[in-house]
């Protein structure tokens, strides 16, 4: 969320100190920095604009763009000086302020980046990018109606703008609003920087006539569903295969080698290709997350029908073995995953440190076994709790070995990441920490989830507040392990 600059910044004029030749070259290092920074490179910007800065020191636009560059280089620290410096020296400056509202509320102070996202749109009520900024704000205040409110602003300013309406879609869909939201939803491709779910070669290249996306409705040539986005969002979607399958029985699927073993319960191993250049003809195509849009799904029709998953009998009976061997007789089994992905976009937000989970370790009764992978796994390395800890995740080859150690589990705390979304399509019970923002499918206010019935959903009170939420869960941990 909150592509710096998706859309070009306001121009402000060199100051006429500078001598005609030293100003025209300002403008013109100005002027191609800004175009980079547009276009999302930051490291020639840098060069071009710290030759800006030694022409002027304190020209706002200058120190506007210089914040712009090192917020799009991810030192937030140095853009938020940057803009500081740009909107003391020019109040009026929306571009600065709307820098300083989205470098603040990538660092949690909400409050704060409201109040220079809310100047940044008054000084620039018809700029679309000060709306767009404001909204997501909004969105992470949980203001979703305000949010929704500024998405549909900016929207009428520049409708072929994709931002505002991915983020508007994340307003309805987190609302409810399914309907609606899965039609804006279908602007997450022309994101900057998110790649076709199919690419454009292959939907034309020796072809009589483009390969065009599913309506949805019957068809009696070859559909290509594509498995796109993250692990977690492929496990959720596939739930719509056998329905698209009885509408389209000549279907195959792609998606990547991670895939397989859950996909490959749902459509048998020979429609399964992780190839391009290895699929057959087809005659159109749909990512799988575009399903609920084409089936028309509303809350009271989310295909909700579990478990749609589910272990390999030999492989779940040798982890059980496994995790006998090293674990006291008796005792309830919970797994944990408390890190997701670090690349992920939110990932400061959803994910935590082991050490967080202090207060399950102290429960009588229970024994936890990690499901963490990736380098929150050095974690355990410092784990003193009372309580038991396996840790498998070494051994974890594929999904194959997680729905295993899974199915022998009596539940699973974890953050909002893929493993989740597997242990609710296998019917585990799942007690799911969230964000204060939570990501749109796990809707408002509610304890429960319509995707996934044995989630139960425990969220932030405020941005950050994990103690509570955990101290919740233990609460229910404890409780079933004394029965």
């Amino acid at each position: 969320m909150g592509n710096p600059f998706p859309y070009p910044a306001i121009p402000a004029a060199a100051p006429a100190t500078i001598p005609a030749d030293g100003a025209d070259r300002l403008r013109a290092l100005l002027d191609a920095a800004e175009q980079e920074l547009i276009g999302g490179t930051a490291g020639t910007a840098e060069l071009r604009l710290s030759r800006a800065l030694a022409l002027d020191p304190a020209n706002p636009r200058a120190l506007g763009l210089a914040g712009g560059a090192a917020h799009l280089s991810g030192r937030f620290d140095r853009a938020l000086l940057r803009f500081g410096w740009a909107a003391r020296l020019a109040p009026g400056n929306a571009a600065a302020r709307n820098g300083l509202s989205e470098v603040l509320r990538r660092q949690g102070r909400l409050d704060e980046a409201l109040r220079h996202g809310r100047l940044a749109a008054a000084l620039a009520p018809e700029w679309p990018d000060a709306l767009y900024n404001l909204g997501i704000t909004h969105y992470e205040r949980q203001e979703v109606d305000s949010a929704i409110l500024c998405e549909r602003r900016a929207i009428r300013l520049a409708p072929s703008a994709p931002g505002p309406h991915f983020e508007l879609a994340e307003g309805l869909l987190l609302s409810g609003r399914l309907e609606e939201g899965w039609q804006e939803y279908e602007w997450r491709f022309r994101l900057p920087g998110v790649p076709a779910p199919v690419p454009p070669e292959l939907l034309a290249a020796g072809r009589l006539a483009p390969r065009p996306q599913w309506d949805g409705r019957p068809q009696p040539g070859r559909l290509l569903l594509v498995a796109d986005q993250g692990f977690g969002d492929v496990i959720q979607f596939a739930r719509y295969i056998p329905m698209a399958e009885r509408l389209c029985p000549d279907l195959v699927v792609a998606a990547s080698p991670e895939m397989m073993p859950v996909l490959g319960q749902l459509i048998d191993d020979r429609r399964l290709h992780q190839e391009w250049d290895q699929l057959p003809e087809f005659d159109c195509w749909c990512p799988l997350s575009g399903l609920p849009r084409l089936f028309g799904t509303g809350l009271s029709t989310i295909p909700a029908e579990i478990p749609y998953l589910h272990a390999d009998g030999e492989l779940a009976a040798w982890w059980k073995e496994r995790l006998d061997g090293v674990l006291p007789k008796g005792m309830r089994r919970i797994g944990l995953a408390w890190a997701g992905r670090p690349s992920h976009g939110n990932d400061h937000n959803r994910s935590m440190r082991l050490r967080r989970l202090a207060a399950l370790s102290e429960i009588d009764g229970i024994a936890l076994v990690s499901l963490q992978l990736g380098p929150a796994q050095a974690d355990i390395g410092r784990y003193f709790g009372r309580a038991p800890l396996a840790n498998p995740g070494p051994e974890i080859a594929d999904f194959h070995d997680t729905m295993a150690i899974l199915q022998g589990l009596d539940g699973l705390v974890s953050v909002d990441t893929a493993v989740a979304h597997l242990a609710g399509a296998m019917g585990v019970p799942v007690w799911l920490l969230l964000p204060y923002a939570p990501d749109w499918r796990w809707l408002r206010g509610r304890p429960d989830s319509p995707w996934y019935p044995t989630f139960r959903l425990f969220r932030q009170p405020a941005p950050g507040d994990w103690q509570g939420v955990i101290g919740q869960v233990a609460a229910a941990i404890a409780a079933l392990a004394s029965t």
